[in-house]
Parts: C-alpha cells; sequence; structure tokens
C-alpha cells in the first residue's frame, strides 16, 4: 500500500496524519508512504480539487493506493478498520 499525504506545515492534522503513516512504514513491510508539502509544491486546493473531483475544505487530503479516502479522521477510521496496526 502507499499513502500520499497532501498537507501543509503546521497544520495539526497533517502532523497527525503523518506520524500514522510512519508508524505503518515502520511496522508493516507492505506500506509506505509519501508527504507532499502543498506549499512548497505550490499545490493550491483547487489543485486538489481537480484531482479529487469535489471541493477541498482541509488538509491533509488522502489517497491510498491512488484513491481519494479524505482527510486525517477518514485515515485513522480507514486503518483502524482493516486492522492495519496491532
Amino acid at each position: 500500500m502507499l499513502a500520499v499525504i497532501f498537507g501543509r506545515p503546521g497544520c495539526p492534522y497533517c502532523v497527525r496524519a503523518k506520524a500514522l503513516a510512519e508508524k505503518l512504514t515502520a511496522e508493516r513491510e507492505d506500506f509506505n508512504y509519501r508527504y507532499v508539502d502543498i506549499q512548497s509544491e505550490g499545490i493550491t486546493k483547487a489543485d486538489l480539487e481537480k484531482t479529487i473531483g469535489k471541493p477541498v475544505a482541509t488538509v491533509p487530503q488522502i489517497f491510498l493506493d491512488l484513491q481519494h479516502i479524505g482527510g486525517c479522521t477518514d485515515f485513522e477510521a480507514l486503518v483502524k478498520e482493516r486492522g492495519l496496526i496491532a
């Protein structure tokens, strides 16, 4: 699995999502992630909206294996639902 997290500096939910992805990467051989700082990369919420296909009000925006799953709480719920962390 590959998670791609689009976030920005200073965002507490982005920090939480990145920490969860780091934990998954450390615990599982089949998981990896990439964090994209939207500010340093020059990516706007409008750019994300084009990719996702719906309005984006907040970050992070997270994709798992190229499928948009939502924000931090959606990511946490998915990890729990799938039992990805012991």
